[in-house]
């Protein structure tokens, strides 16, 4: 009962932590005349993958790969399936040609380029290595360059977030606080989840897949559900696919690097869910009305995710 409810307050200390370290850092930023679209795009999108990455250190050093994997790709999938789904039946996703054209087949390539590294031999150890890590980190830094062309080349882009007006002191505190509650939250959340998976006698990748990888993604729901309600469909889309790219480019790149991840074959099939789902995705830009995510297709993609999670849990 204490490891389930440790767990379960992880979740809310870990996304308040992330949000105060967002709130704090923005602020700052704003002082030294950042634009809200560049904090936007770097602070605001590092802080809503800031749960998957705390928990990915700590299950990485911890030697728990089932919970790392699972994390990231159950987070990609329930971004796309989920929070797209449920934003899209709020009010239609109406998507900028670049996220069309450019974030949404590099998100995929992220993917692909995953499923590659982990599926190649290398001698006795099958997994993500150093030197994956590493490749991965270069592509997240070819992501970030690209990232700042469009906001010098592109005058129409959205304000990404509204920044709230702190003193410094204050900042400091809300960056101080936040970091606290990252690593807290983070690691009863890795640690419960291995507990859980234990008492239950379930695979940590299942753990990881599900409770872990929709705890992660609630700040994503949260931004892309009210973006949705606001009828800013752009940033709804923007933020997803966004995180999804920093999913696999930095928090995967990073937990390598730390400690190569063994991969597990079993995993294969989360990750030809992981490209099912950015296809489809992308698919659907072109099916109906060009470049929009209706409510009908909104509902369809929920219905997938709630059958793929059925799946995972008889298959288990």
């Amino acid at each position: 009962m204490l490891t389930s409810i440790l767990f379960f307050t992880g979740f809310f200390i870990l996304i308040k932590g992330a949000d105060l370290l967002v709130d704090g850092s923005a602020s700052i930023a704003k002082k030294f005349k950042i634009s809200n679209i560049v904090i936007g795009l770097t602070i605001v999108a590092f802080g809503t993958s800031a749960p998957e990455f705390i928990i990915n250190i700590f299950a990485s050093a911890q030697g728990n790969a089932g919970i790392a994997i699972g994390n990231i790709l159950g987070s990609n999938i329930a971004n796309i399936l989920l929070i797209l789904g449920i934003a899209s039946i709020i009010y239609p996703i109406v998507a900028k040609k670049n996220t069309v054209l450019k974030e949404i087949p590099f998100s995929l390539l992220a993917i692909i380029l995953v499923g590659i590294m982990v599926n190649k031999s290398n001698g006795s150890f099958s997994g993500l290595t150093r030197i994956d890590g590493l490749i991965l980190l270069c592509f997240f830094i070819a992501f970030l360059y690209y990232v700042f062309t469009i906001t010098k080349s592109t005058k129409d882009l959205p304000e990404k977030c509204h920044v709230k007006h702190l003193s410094y002191f204050k900042s400091i505190i809300f960056i101080i606080l936040g970091l606290i509650g990252l690593v807290i939250g983070g690691k009863w959340i890795v640690d419960g989840a291995v507990k859980i998976a234990q008492s239950f006698n379930v695979s940590q990748s299942l753990i990881g897949l599900t409770v872990v990888a929709i705890g992660t993604s609630l700040p994503e729901l949260a931004t892309s559900a009210i973006a949705a309600y606001k009828k800013q469909t752009d940033i709804a889309i923007g933020n997803v696919v966004g995180s999804n790219i920093f999913n696999i480019f930095w928090v995967l790149a990073i937990s390598a690097i730390i400690r190569p991840l063994p991969f597990d074959p079993k995993f294969n099939i989360d990750i030809l869910m992981t490209i099912f789902a950015s296809v489809l995705l992308f698919l659907f830009m072109f099916v109906g009305k060009k470049h929009i995510i209706q409510r009908w297709q909104g509902v369809l993609m929920v219905l997938i995710y709630c059958s793929y999670i059925t799946f995972l849990v008889v298959k288990q």
